[in-house]
């Protein structure tokens, strides 16, 4: 028979290798689907309607194949927490069942965190955010780091890294991302910029790829560079100069104090002017 929990190859720890860490307390049972409550660590916030929806028309043809792993409340007799299953057993409500296969654990909070984690990353069904939030709650509340995260995931520590620095990105990027008008992609040059929510919305508006989007950043850098900071006193002289002849003046003065002095005249007669001030005082 085949293992309905099997990992995909590639992925550090599957259902079927935490399922045989804990110990199945009651085995297969049908329970009420009434008496089972959702995860209170599950890191899937967001739930595609249309995806539910054919789920459900399934299990109104065919039944629940793959049983709901729960294990029993902690604080509520005869009712139990999802720890992998949510979105089976929410289409089960939409189909109109009333009992529900489920396999009984014997589960602490870091093991149901982890079982919704791995059945979450195996089928990709977390945005980026989610799965980032879902590392950071490993790392904060079970004393995880990202070395012991990567392991347990079967990813890389910069993978994992990368995942988590998403987090420190404005909360509207974050808002972008997780409504999918942003790529992780995007997401990942925009982190650390001072610019990254005006960015996100010229990725919206002009339909930036990542590569273009790089471009950009690259360009904005190269002008903040090479942006010179002008001495408040030639600033003020530019000013009067322009006040009496009429004319837009740059002066550039460099650190051994040598430097030039640019005119920018619109049309001849800004030029003649500016000949004509010239002629008459030097």
């Amino acid at each position: 028979m085949i293992n309905p929990f099997k990992s995909k190859k590639g992925l550090g720890r599957g259902l079927s290798s935490l399922i045989g860490d804990s110990q199945t307390s009651e085995g297969k049972n049908k329970i009420s689907i009434s008496s089972i409550q959702r995860n209170k660590y599950q890191p899937r916030k967001k739930f595609d309607k249309e995806s539910l929806e054919e789920l459900s028309n399934s299990i109104k043809e065919r039944g629940i194949i793959q049983p709901i792993v729960v294990r029993r409340s902690e604080n509520q007799d005869e009712k139990y927490e999802i720890v992998a299953g949510e979105r089976r057993w929410q289409a089960a409500q939409n189909a109109g069942l009333h009992e529900v296969p489920v396999i009984i654990i014997k589960a602490d909070n870091l093991k149901s965190l982890e079982f919704a984690i791995v059945e979450n990353v195996q089928r990709k069904d977390l945005n980026p955010i989610e799965e980032a939030e879902g590392y950071k709650r490993l790392i904060d509340d079970f004393d995880y780091d990202q070395d012991k995260v990567a392991k347990f995931i079967g990813k890389s520590r910069a993978y994992i890294s990368n995942c988590l620095r998403l987090l420190s990105l404005p909360k509207e990027v974050i808002e972008l991302i997780i409504e999918e008008k942003i790529s992780q992609g995007h997401a990942k040059v925009l982190v650390g910029l001072d610019n990254a929510h005006f960015l996100s919305r010229k990725i919206i508006e002009k339909k930036l790829s990542v590569r273009q989007v790089e471009n950009l950043i690259r360009v904005i850098k190269n002008q903040k560079k090479n942006k010179i900071i002008k001495n408040p006193n030639l600033e003020s002289l530019e000013s009067s100069i322009e006040d009496k002849i009429g004319i837009k003046v740059f002066i550039r003065n460099k650190k051994n104090n040598a430097g030039h002095v640019t005119f920018e005249y619109k049309d001849l007669d800004q030029l003649n002017r500016l000949i004509t001030v010239i002629k008459a005082n030097y």
